[in-house]
């Protein structure tokens, strides 16, 4: 991969590599660092570094009908401190700490030396994270307590000092996006110099502000349906487009591909770099890739592993679901005339898969006597290949560089279909939809409406753009943060279980080693059609999926609220008082 030198431009120097060793960069020299402006931009990269988003991974991305796996979230067992993510005392690591680094560097860069266009760019950028910092804790929490200059006492002051109490939801998100407004006023929208690629632009504070007003207007946080907020998401969403699209973004001509073209990708509006180099050092492998892809395909592997319900889920090539008529779905060849996004997302058994550099590789994952011929089986039958990089060598894969896109111009459109739907302009809504669908490859259909149902009301365009998302965004750690804040879990999830399927070999049809002798030579229609049983097996064996309504707003963990006596629980856990809809 290639030399990314944000986060990483200065190590070089003795004096940056000191700066961005420390864990709190307070306490280093500040007239050196707000009067040094490669030292400055050293303190910035630590922000990036402390601040980027990852490759999505844990709980959150499980609880969905995309991958299985054992979720207390699923069970309906959550404990007041199972959602830890607010902090109890202020380090590096956690949300407050960070904050505490941001805060620190916005309050004393007006008193350096450097000048006022470098300091504004620097602190815009900052002021990002920021905002994102504080985004994450909202959308779990609702409304925090606001703290936007740096905590100095120490001891039982700095204790007291501490203790404040949470500003409402409104508040913290009108906070939020006044940090983004300074953001998207003070970058650049897009980057002079190549070796800035992944700096903040101001098309991407742009989008990231439509997002979080899009969800401030969904109904996890507007059930009254207020049409002000679906206003403000679309003028967000409207201002990103306008500021994108005049930087050169847009989507990228190829689904599959999007995931392998780095600097400048024309889709990649918000992106964490991997594989950055320190001297001949490598650092910052994403590990997504290594782990998704079968073990014997690289060094470890096999999770994020596709549901039936998401195989399932994919339209066919026509832009119809597979349930609707003249779809033309064959449950026994469930993988033909699917969206082309079917076969970038899915490996599935008998699929040719582009990967170790292996463009006819055969993935074979049936059952003969129960017994799988994978060296180690799939537990659903299926592999997630989205992002999978196709000409990583096994032995390579360790150490895969590629990029996590945290926002794509795919859900910038989305996001702005949303938001004019939820205003009732509905053809602006379409003709987002329609050019996400025209990048996927899904047939155009007499009307051109490539699928989709036409004169939609307001609410079944709500649903086909979730849908879309559904498709579009598959394993990119999207689908549980949709569900929620469209309160969909009890709806789409809850008293249900997540399946696989066994994919059987017909033993009086063919001996195995016959089959096994001729497989990557035959059809696979008449594989499927001549020699496969498809079962299905069910993967939640220990309950039901039970989602429960407090979920919507996460308590906050008793340490933190022993810590700081000011803070209210949340409603609707014990001694909960606090409105998170206010």
């Amino acid at each position: 991969m290639r030399h990314i030198p944000i986060l990483l431009i200065t190590l070089a120097l003795s004096s940056c590599q000191d700066v961005l060793e420390k864990t709190d960069l307070s306490a280093f020299n500040e007239q050196q660092v707000f009067n040094d402006s490669l030292l400055a931009r050293a303190y910035v990269d630590y922000v990036y570094d402390q601040n980027l988003p990852v490759w999505p991974t844990g709980d959150f991305l499980k609880c969905s009908d995309e991958i299985a796996g054992e979720t207390r979230f699923f069970e309906g067992t959550v404990q007041l401190n199972t959602v830890a993510d607010f902090g109890t005392a202020v380090n590096a690591t956690n949300n407050y700490g960070k904050i505490r680094s941001i805060n620190q560097f916005l309050l004393k860069t007006p008193e350096g030396t450097l000048s006022q266009a470098y300091k504004n760019e620097l602190m815009a950028q900052v002021t990002f994270f920021r905002a994102h910092r504080y985004y994450e804790l909202v959308r779990l929490y609702g409304g925090v307590p606001l703290i936007l200059e740096p905590l100095e006492g120490v001891g039982q002051e700095a204790k007291d000092e501490a203790a404040i109490p949470r500003s409402s939801t409104s508040e913290s998100v009108a906070q939020i996006v006044k940090d983004l407004d300074f953001s998207i006023a003070g970058l650049p929208g897009r980057w002079a110099n190549s070796n800035d690629w992944g700096r903040i632009t101001s098309g991407a504070a742009a989008a990231y502000k439509g997002r979080i007003l899009l969800n401030w207007a969904s109904p996890q946080f507007n059930p009254q349906d207020l049409p002000e907020r679906w206003q403000a998401a679309y003028d967000a969403n409207k201002q990103a487009i306008d500021l994108l699209s005049a930087n050169g973004f847009r989507l990228h001509d190829n689904f599959q591909k999007l995931w392998f073209e780095e600097a400048n990708n024309p889709e990649a509006v918000w992106v964490t770099s991997y594989n950055n180099l320190v001297g001949d050092q490598v650092s910052k492998n994403q590990g997504y890739d290594n782990s998704t892809r079968p073990s014997y395909l690289g060094t470890a592997g096999g999770s994020n592993q596709p549901t039936w319900e998401i195989v399932q889920a994919f339209p066919m090539k026509n832009g119809k679901k597979i349930t609707e008529a003249g779809s033309g779905y064959n449950p026994q060849l469930f993988y033909k005339n699917r969206d082309p996004r079917f076969d970038q997302t899915i490996a599935f058994n008998g699929a040719t898969w582009h990967i170790n550099g292996n463009a006819n590789y055969r993935l074979w994952t049936y059952l003969v006597d129960n017994k799988t011929v994978e060296q180690k089986a799939t537990n659903t039958g299926f592999y997630a290949r989205k992002a999978i990089d196709p000409n990583l060598a096994t032995g390579a894969v360790v150490n895969s560089g590629g990029d996590w896109i945290e926002l794509r111009y795919a859900e910038v459109l989305l996001n702005f279909a949303e938001a004019a739907c939820g205003i009732n302009k509905l053809q602006e809504a379409y003709d987002q939809l329609i050019a996400v669908r025209k990048r996927a490859g899904i047939d155009a259909g007499a009307d051109g409406m490539y699928g989709l149902k036409p004169k939609m009301t307001r609410q079944e365009m709500f649903d086909a753009i979730l849908y879309e998302r559904q498709i579009e965004f598959a394993f990119e750690g999207k689908r549980f943060w949709d569900l929620r804040r469209w309160k969909k879990f009890e709806t789409v999830l809850n008293g249900k279980t997540r399946t696989g399927i066994d994919i059987k070999l017909k033993t009086n049809a063919i001996t195995a080693p016959d089959f096994a002798t001729r497989r990557d030579a035959m059809p696979l229609d008449s594989a499927y059609l001549r020699y496969f049983e498809i079962v299905p097996r069910v993967l939640d064996t220990k309950y039901k999926i039970n989602w429960l309504p407090e979920y919507y707003y996460f308590p906050i963990p008793p340490a933190a609220l022993a810590n700081n006596p000011k803070l209210e629980q949340t409603a609707g856990w014990p001694s909960g008082t606090f409105d998170p809809l206010r």
